[in-house]
């Protein structure tokens, strides 16, 4: 089973996107899931781990809720 952490800036207001990540891997992976954690950050992280390999940064990606999920789905 996976493991998926989701680092997101406090100061930045990104925990309503990194709820939105949680809700949309945790309602299509389910089971699959071992944990979907979310994780405080500061200075604009907003970075998706799948068993620590990082399948979204949001300073190399476009945040896409849709995107996250189809990394997660080839990295499972």
């Amino acid at each position: 089973m996976a493991t998926v952490e989701i680092e997101y800036c406090v100061p930045c207001g990104f925990l309503s996107r990194a709820e939105d990540v949680q809700h949309a891997l945790l309602t299509t992976f389910g089971d699959d899931l071992e944990a979907v954690t979310l994780t405080t950050g500061t200075d604009g992280v907003f970075v998706v781990r799948v068993n620590e390999t990082v399948i979204f940064d949001k300073s190399e990606d476009a945040y896409d809720v849709d995107e996250i999920v189809r990394n997660t789905r080839h990295t499972l």
